[in-house]
């Protein structure tokens, strides 16, 4: 039987792209270790939309 994990999946939403007032949504789907980080992550991505790297927060 498998083990259950404490890693769980998140959603990365880019910061930038809401204040834009431009059509979409850039996501990313990704793991954390929330024993480890139990705080919100935030990572740099790439945004197609924007065209360029930018800061994406987790979600939920």
């Amino acid at each position: 039987m498998a083990k259950k994990g404490n890693r769980v999946q998140v959603i990365l939403e880019c910061t930038e792209h809401k204040d834009s007032n431009m059509p979409g949504t850039s996501r990313y789907i990704t793991q954390k270790n929330k024993k480890n980080t139990p705080e919100r992550i935030e990572l740099k991505k790439f945004n197609p939309i924007l065209k360029k790297y930018t800061t994406h927060k987790e979600i939920k």
